[in-house]
Formats: structure tokens, C-alpha cells, sequence
């Protein structure tokens, strides 16, 4: 389905952070400086598929729009054969903009209508587009501990519900300005467990987390749940996974992740076969990585499960490294966190991407891995 079965993910967060502190990690990052050589880094280690933005506080500017930020990203792209995966939003969103207001998934699909247009007319394709990134993650951390702005508190499935909205009103609308695109719906996947000991109740609380609540953003884009707001299977048309190790907790433990050796944790192939399972649809891990040394086993790790996977024919279309470059921690602007294949130093008044060679290493003896790529699978196909 994609240029590369192994992808590059740009961190591309927009949005008020937990200080009151505007962030764009795009900015940050120096890749809209520098998305030239970045592109070409991709191109030379065979990444040739790469989630990027367009940000939505950049572009809209009181419902008009201004595509200028967009199009170093898509001439970049051109040049160097790259395919992408658009966000459209991306935690951040225009000042003017009330996320629980009834009429915000007008206001985005046009949006969304807008962004498609712009790059249908400047870019041959195929196209790709994720509305909402991570609604589940963005309606906790804006809208139940306040985290994001709009930092709201016990809100979190209303602007959850809100997110799925959007979704379902920018999908036509995407699809309206570019006919063929596919859509790509993005939230994370977690699982927790009981504690030893644990009373009936919190067993049960975890089942109903793990079974129902972490699936509740795609259930409602296929209709599954609130069938009122207008979901419908075709329309989570390829459901992107975002997994970390951090994603797997003990119940009231969230900030302190399962051991890699805890009995307890789930293998990421057997949540990938669950969700295979529940939807019947493409998927793509779009998010995933580690920090610091632990980067290099994390993706021979990831490596493996993918194999493991297409062997047994789940349709896994792809695993994007996310973030392929160093980031800004998104709280503490002035820490750095060391992930995916280039670090970020700051040398001659510029950022300069400096190679991790044993992760580059270990993608490229996973490249050598894979079977050929399968026939693209037709829009909407079952």
C-alpha cells in the first residue's frame, strides 16, 4: 500500500502547553528550515513514506487560508520521491476556535476541505490524511487533567466525542476535494492491568479499559458506538496504531510503565491481532520508538513483530518511527529528548541532524527482512 513498509513520523505537535507556553515542534525541530536535507535523509536510507502536518493554526486564519507553510513541505516531497501522511490536526488549533462549540466539525471539515484541495492541486500522489491524531491521547491530556489547552478538566470523552465529530465531518469533505485519498485514523493503543491483589472491581475496570474504552475513538468513526453521530464501517478506512513501551500500566500507576519483563505485559503482536480481529481493516503502526540506547532493540524488537505478523497474513501495512528526529519535551522547553535515527545538536547556528548509527543499522538489516510489497489494496475495499 505505501511507497516503504517502514515509515518516518516528524513530531509536528502544535498547541498550549501545560505552562501557558505555545509550542510548534515543526518550528522547534528546524525541519521547516531544513526539510530539504531532511527529505533527502530519508530518501538515503530508504524511508520513503513519512507522516507530516499541516498546521491547522498556521492555515486557518479566521476560516481563510493560507497554505504558505505547506508548500516547502510538498516541493520537498516531489523532489525526493517522498509519499505523505498528512495530520490536519494536531493538538493544536486556531485561536478562535471553541473545541466543545456545536459548530467546531463544520469549521474543520472545512478546513480539511481546504487542505485537500491545496494539496490534490500540488502534489500527483497517492494522497493520505489523518483528521484527528491521537483523539483519545488529546481528549485526556486537554480536557481531563488539562494538560493541553483548552485545559479542561473531567471533559474528556465530551471532547472525545466532539473529536469524533470532526472526523466524521471532514472525511466527506476530504474525499470531496480529493477524490481517491484514504484516510488514516490515528489514536493510541494501551492496555493496563490489575494490581496483585486486586478486588473484582478493578479486574473488572481494567477489562472494560482494555475490551471498550481504549477502542472508543474508532468505534465511533465506524459507527460501532453512538451510531448517531454518523460512523459507519467504511469510513475508518486504515486504522493507525500508536504504541510505545509507556503504553502498558498497572491501573493507578499510569506514569510508570509495565517492566519489559513483567509477566503481565502483552505482547504488541497479540493488541495487533485484537484489533486485526475487531476491525477487518489495514492497519499501520504510526507511531512507535524508544529513547536514548534503548532505540536500537526497540525497533529490532518492533522488527520482529512486524515479520511475525505478515506471516500469519495480518494486513500490517506498515511501522512509521515516530519521531524520526530528536524533539522538544513538549512541557519542559529546554529539554531535549533524545529519539529515533538522527539526534538534534545545535552546531553553527543551526540544528544538525547527527546519524544514530545503531538505529540505522538495525533499519536497515529490517529493510533487508521483509517479504515484497503487496498489490495496493483498492479505497473502501473489504
Amino acid at each position: 500500500m505505501f511507497k516503504s513498509f517502514f515509515m518516518a513520523g516528524f513530531e509536528c505537535a502544535t498547541g498550549v502547553n501545560a505552562c501557558g507556553e505555545w509550542i510548534d515542534q515543526i518550528e522547534a525541530t528546524e525541519h521547516d528550515r531544513f526539510v530539504d536535507d531532511d527529505y533527502a535523509l530519508l530518501a538515503r536510507h530508504g524511508l520513503f513514506t513519512a507522516r507530516e502536518a499541516i498546521r491547522w493554526p498556521l492555515v486557518d486564519r479566521g476560516g481563510r487560508y493560507d497554505f504558505r507553510s505547506v508548500t516547502p513541505f510538498l516541493r520537498a516531497a516531489r523532489r525526493h520521491g517522498i509519499e505523505l501522511i498528512w495530520d490536519l490536526f494536531h493538538y493544536g488549533y486556531p485561536p478562535d476556535v471553541d473545541l466543545f462549540h456545536p459548530d467546531m466539525p463544520a469549521r474543520f471539515a472545512e478546513y480539511c476541505r481546504a487542505a485537500a484541495r491545496y494539496v490534490h492541486a500540488h502534489s500527483p500522489g497517492p494522497y493520505y490524511f489523518t483528521p484527528v491524531n491521537e483523539a483519545s491521547y488529546f481528549s485526556w491530556a486537554a480536557a481531563e487533567v488539562g494538560r493541553f489547552a483548552p485545559h479542561q478538566k473531567q471533559r474528556g470523552f465530551e471532547l472525545k466525542v466532539a473529536l469524533a465529530r470532526a472526523t466524521l465531518a471532514a472525511v466527506p469533505a476530504i474525499l470531496d476535494a480529493c477524490p481517491g485519498a484514504r484516510i488514516v485514523s490515528v489514536d493510541p493503543v494501551c492496555r493496563t492491568v490489575p494490581p496483585v491483589g486486586a478486588s473484582e472491581e478493578e479486574a473488572e475496570g481494567a477489562r472494560h479499559f482494555n475490551e471498550h474504552a481504549v477502542f472508543q475513538y474508532f468505534d465511533m468513526v465506524a459507527g460501532r458506538m453512538l451510531p448517531e453521530l454518523g460512523g459507519a464501517p467504511a469510513l475508518l478506512d486504515i486504522v493507525g496504531l500508536n504504541y510505545y513501551a509507556t503504553n502498558q500500566w498497572e491501573v493507578g500507576r499510569e506514569s510508570t510503565p509495565l517492566a519489559d519483563d513483567d509477566p503481565r505485559r502483552l505482547p504488541f503482536a497479540d493488541i495487533v491481532r485484537s484489533v486485526a480481529r475487531r476491525y477487518d481493516r489495514p492497519i499501520v503502526v504510526t507511531e512507535t520508538g524508544d529513547c536514548d540506547d534503548r532505540r536500537s532493540g526497540w525497533l529490532d524488537g518492533m522488527a520482529q513483530t512486524a515479520l511475525e505478523l505478515l506471516d500469519e497474513g495480518v494486513e500490517l501495512q506498515g511501522v512509521c518511527l515516530y519521531p524520526i528526529l530528536g524533539m522538544l519535551d513538549w512541557h519542559e522547553r529546554g529539554t531535549w529528548i533524545r529519539m529515533g535515527a538522527w539526534d538534534l545538536e545545535p552546531e553553527n547556528g543551526r540544528l544538525v541532524r547527527k546519524p544514530v548509527e545503531a538505529v540505522l543499522r538495525t533499519l536497515e538489516t529490517a529493510q533487508a527482512s521483509l517479504p515484497r510489497p503487496r498489490p495496493r489494496r483498492a479505497a473502501g475495499a473489504r
